[in-house]
């Protein structure tokens, strides 16, 4: 039997076969398209996935204005943060978020999803969330992904 044949390859940023792919976020669940999208960066759909290193792909969330929430939490969800002031705490409805800010909706979900570590933060970047249809990426020719076709 051939040994050699069992070793185990390790992924690195210069073996890995990064792609740019373009999700469409209308009519999608905010968590399930940041699970789904959150797993894509990370590169865990890949058969050279590892751990330490970015083998995911580059991904382009459009229409993230039309995301939908289930339940009751577009009125329940709460985002907080902090100004740093003594009494600076600000509470923020999904909906307020969602009117003002609904990239950023998308962009918290998926960055919860990601690792809290220095590599998490790296993989956070290769995410690019716009509203409408419309975005600035046509250079790096994207491909369309159906988030339906995974598990």
């Amino acid at each position: 039997m051939d040994t050699l044949s069992y070793k185990t390859v390790s992924g690195n940023k210069e073996t890995a076969d990064k792609k740019w792919l373009v999700v469409d976020a209308e009519g999608q669940t905010v968590g399930r398209l940041a699970s789904k999208v959150a797993k894509i960066i990370r590169g865990k759909h890949k058969p050279n996935f590892t751990p330490h290193a970015d083998c995911g792909d580059n991904v382009i969330v459009i229409n993230a204005e039309k995301v939908s929430f289930s339940g009751t939490k577009l009125g329940d969800k709460e985002y907080v943060r902090y100004t740093g002031y003594p009494g600076g705490q600000r509470i923020t409805t999904a909906e307020q978020m969602l009117k003002k800010h609904p990239e950023r909706v998308i962009e918290k979900a998926v960055k919860g999803m990601l690792p809290k570590n220095r590599l998490g933060r790296h993989l956070f970047t290769n995410l690019k969330v716009y509203t409408g249809t419309e975005h600035k990426h046509e250079a790096q020719k994207p491909e369309v992904f159906n988030l339906d076709s995974m598990k």
